[in-house]
């Protein structure tokens, strides 16, 4: 009988196989390895929850169809060459995953085997970003990557408005891939890394304390730590006792701190007086089921753990507990869409088989590539929240908890996600809107910094802590108003020096600084020059009338312009007298014309109007001709005894005077100018009609016109001549081209003003050509620039500025200060175009209704005409007539037109009157050769 059952038994078994081909039967056990440092907060943590799940994977029938996982253990101790030994002893043992490791250091080492093997790596802790390169395919991270995390960091620094850091960090694999993330971070916000104090890994704290010291000389406050637990404690204690963890100072260390604090049942108050005010990160996790059932197990499942030691539970615990769901879900995968597990000898180790070396028992996992997939395929809600990798093998919503060290405890102000920046809201809620990443909606709740205070840290101090600044000034011979130097007594003065004074006195901190002058004492120095000082480290900044032009921004940040700036054209110019054609002036050419055009046209207009029903507009042609052009420009003078009777007429005459009006009052004025005002007058009309005379042009020994006029408006070299002083420009524009002087002198307005004080004979001529300023100039990125620019920015909303200016360039009423002008003061037709436009339509509109009435009368004045004659009996006569009126149509118009209007109305009003004359004048006038105007 039972013989029977056992038969029945396989024949069902093979049923059920065939019926469900598509679900393959996994082995009885999964050998997988886990390679973590035991003595580390990281590693005792996964240690005890990686064992959690293996235990939970084994007791749930819902996954993996009663294959057991079996996780072997290997300690690294933190060394690569370590977990490269145990990695292969793992390969050994047909294992085909490994659980870590958690070093970035030795996930370098072991991702090599791991792609020769084809085992999956899963880590939950090697954050380095370059280990999810095309390099290592077979290695997957199943936590956050440090992209994300100094992301974070650089949005903090963003946030509270540094500009630079200084970031302290391990010299290895993790350490140097990590800061060079958060430098492509800063440099994605504009902010930059002013220094990297690497410090070696295994250094003593005498090595530590060294390179902090040299970090402490530097300009930046705010320090970027990222070490590991062990490291990372030393340095703040160090910091500490160094007193650069008081006020002023900024610290933000990564997630490793967040994790140590995370893990430590009861904070040491020694420990955390190190760190007060310390921001640090933790890898967020979501409030989920399985994170609440975990946390609660937790404390048995410490004391299951034969390590010994209490310690609590950080997200890197619950992340590694979801590393083996992970695996376990993408297992069951495997083995349902009909993977084995099978290994192959590699090749490749055979020919360098032989020594004590056991490479022969080293074989490639045949599925590996399967799991691989399976595992970047694996969706499922775990202790962390959503386990999902995305198309780049980064686990979807990397957020982090920014925590702030205050007191006995850590405080919460804030989050960071990729999806929306900086906020107060949990991630998990903003994912259910909008993103938003905009400055605006960028908050956190306050920090307590270092030294107990609210007030944000300035982030950088001046370098050499606080060494007094190195301040360069041109050494110049002429114009002293703006900067002046004393040889004997060293004093530094002008009024460049009082601007930059007045700043530095309204700068929330002190500031110690001394003037070095920069030139030989016999010439103004090179302005180029002296900003290159700054670029070789000769000097802190660069003070005094030193133009923002484009080649100095490149290589130095200025500050707000204190005086505006830019080149124009000095010349010598002569009084203008007026001559007996001076009264042509006020108008060109084309405004005479128009303006004596329409003189003729309103003439002629108001003679059409008023010819019918006016006698001052009838007569002989030649009296009529005279009468328009009298009555045209006698309106000029508003003298015109023609008198206007028409509606239309004036309506017209009345916008024509409104015309003349304005033309009249705006040619007095601008004719007594021309006859009071001094006209002045130079060859040189601007900038283009400087470059096309080919006559020498002058400029001031070391400024940035000589560069300009070569550069960029190509004037020949050979043309320029070099000037030191005031009386230099003089001499060179008396003398003028033909005496071996200059036609003009090229330079900044700010001098040529000053000059113009002093000296009557010259003027500046055309507009400004360059736009520009006078700045102060710093190194690139150099804090004190920007809070420079704000307090020049109160100097002149204050009226300091101003006071100042008035001080050392005060000027009284000059008239050659004033720019010439071409064509001063004549008046041009745009400027009356609107007039002439409004004149010309009333002009059109009145021709129209006329011409509309006129029609209309002279239709009305044919029929009646028509029916006066057929009606006295003259038939035949009637028809020669009429054919005679047809021919000539056209002219019995025009004699009609010519016919005074009262005469036209007596004549329609008597019918009998209309007929006989009809027969007589009435017919003659339409048949008669001579129906000329000169006939009435």
């Amino acid at each position: 009988m039972k013989s029977v059952l056992h038969i029945l038994g396989i024949f069902s078994c093979l049923c059920s196989c065939a019926l469900g081909h598509n679900v393959s039967m996994g082995p009885d056990a999964v050998n997988v390895g886990l390679l973590c440092t035991f003595n580390s907060t990281i590693g005792r943590v996964a240690k005890v929850a990686i064992a959690a799940a293996v235990n939970d994977i084994n007791n749930d029938p819902s996954i993996l169809s009663g294959t057991k996982l079996v996780v072997q253990m290997q300690d690294t101790n933190y060394s690569g060459f370590i977990g490269m030994v145990q990695a292969l002893k793992f390969m050994e043992k047909d294992t085909v995953a490994i659980i870590g490791p958690q070093s970035s250091v030795v996930a370098h080492v072991i991702s090599h085997v791991a792609n020769e093997l084809q085992v999956p790596l899963m880590s939950f802790a090697a954050t380095d970003p370059t280990l999810t390169s095309l390099q290592y395919p077979f290695f997957v991270r199943t936590i956050h990557s440090d992209q994300f995390q100094m992301a974070s960091v650089a949005d903090l620094v963003d946030y509270y408005g540094w500009r630079m850091v200084t970031a302290v960090y391990i010299d290895d694999d993790y350490g140097r891939n990590g800061i060079s993330s958060l430098s492509d971070e800063l440099a994605k916000r504009r902010l930059k890394i002013l220094y990297k104090a690497a410090i070696r890994p295994g250094a003593k704290k005498s090595e530590m304390a060294a390179v902090l010291v040299k970090a402490a000389m530097m300009e930046s406050r705010v320090f970027i730590l990222h070490a590991h637990d062990d490291s990372g404690l030393a340095v703040l204690s160090l910091a500490y006792n160094l007193t650069m963890a008081s006020g002023g100072y900024v610290w933000i260390a990564t997630d490793w701190l967040g994790a140590v604090l995370d893990s430590s049942p009861r904070l040491d108050s020694g420990l955390l007086s190190t760190m007060q005010g310390v921001l640090t990160l933790r890898q967020h996790t979501e409030n989920t089921n399985r994170k609440k059932t975990l946390a609660s197990r937790w404390s048995t499942l410490v004391k299951e753990d034969k390590g010994g030691g209490t310690f609590l539970l950080n997200a890197y615990g619950f992340y590694a507990y979801d590393t083996v769901w992970m695996l376990a879900h993408a297992l069951d995968a495997f083995f349902n869409s009909g993977g084995n597990i099978s290994f192959s000898p590699d090749p490749r180790l055979h020919a360098v088989a032989g020594g004590a070396l056991n490479f022969e028992a080293l074989s490639v996992f045949d599925g590996g590539m399967l799991l691989l997939e399976r595992i970047r395929e694996v969706n499922f809600m775990g202790a962390t929240g959503p386990v999902k990798l995305d198309s780049d093998g980064n686990l979807i919503h990397p957020a982090y908890d920014i925590i702030n060290i205050v007191g006995s405890g850590l405080r919460t102000i804030g989050y960071w996600s990729n999806y929306s920046g900086l906020s107060i809201m949990s991630p998990e809620t903003l994912y259910k809107k909008l993103p938003n990443g905009t400055i605006e909606n960028q908050k956190l709740h306050t920090v307590i910094w270092p030294g107990e205070t609210i007030t944000r840290p300035r982030g950088w101090v001046f370098p050499n802590n606080g060494n007094e600044l190195r301040i360069g000034v041109p050494d110049r011979v002429s114009y002293h108003q703006f900067v002046s130097f004393d040889n004997q007594t060293g004093l530094v003065d002008g009024f460049c020096i009082d601007v930059f004074a007045a700043a530095m006195n309204l700068l929330p901190y002190p500031v110690t600084y001394r003037f070095i002058p920069f030139g030989n004492g016999r010439e103004n120095p090179s302005y180029t020059q002296l900003i290159n000082q700054i670029v070789t480290n000769e000097f802190d900044a660069v003070v005094g009338d030193v133009a923002i032009v484009t080649n100095r921004t490149k290589v130095v940040d200025f500050t707000q312009p204190y005086v505006g700036s830019g080149l124009v054209i000095l010349t010598s110019v002569k009084k203008q007298s007026s001559n007996g054609w001076a009264f042509l002036q006020p108008f060109t050419i084309r405004m005479w014309s128009v303006t004596g055009v329409f003189f003729l046209i309103v003439g002629a207009v108001i003679w059409l109007l008023e010819h019918r029903i006016n006698d001052d507009f009838r007569g002989p042609p030649v009296n009529q001709v005279i009468t328009v052009f009298w009555f045209s420009f006698s309106t000029l003078f508003f003298a015109h005894r023609e008198d206007t009777r028409s509606t239309l007429g004036r309506f017209v005459i009345i916008i024509w005077l409104f015309v003349v009006l304005i033309i009249q009052s705006s040619y007095t004025a601008s004719l007594t100018s021309i006859l009071t005002v001094q006209q002045l007058t130079s060859p040189i009309r601007g900038i283009d009609s400087l470059i096309a005379s080919d006559e020498p042009i002058g400029f001031q020994v070391g400024s940035f016109a000589e560069s300009y006029l070569v550069h960029e408006l190509g004037v020949s070299p050979s043309r320029l001549r070099k000037l030191g002083s005031p009386d230099e420009y003089k001499a060179a524009l008396d003398l003028g081209p033909r005496k071996g002087g200059v036609v003009a002198i090229v330079d900044e307005r700010p001098y040529v003003e000053l000059f113009l004080t002093q000296h009557d004979k010259f003027a500046v001529v055309g507009p400004e050509f360059t736009k520009s300023g006078w700045g102060f100039a710093f190194p690139r990125d150099s804090p004190l620039a920007v809070d420079l620019s704000t307090a020049i920015l109160t100097l002149s909303e204050n009226g300091d500025l101003q006071r100042i200016h008035d001080k050392w360039l005060s000027t009284g009423p000059s008239s050659t200060t004033a720019d010439l002008q071409q064509d001063p003061d004549r008046l041009q037709v745009q400027s009356f175009s609107a007039l002439f436009l409004i004149c010309g339509a009333a002009c059109v509109a009145a021709l129209a209704i006329h011409a509309c009435v006129l029609v209309r009368q002279y239709s009305r004045h044919v029929a009646a005409e028509q029916a006066a004659l057929s009606g006295g009996g003259a038939a035949g006569d009637g028809a020669a007539i009429s054919r005679s009126g047809r021919r000539s149509g056209l002219r019995s118009f025009l004699s009609f037109a010519d016919r005074r209007e009262p005469q036209l109305q007596r004549g329609s009003k008597d019918p009998a009157a209309l007929g006989a004359s009809g027969s007589s004048s009435g017919v003659s006038s339409f048949t008669s050769s001579n129906g000329s105007m000169s006939s009435r």
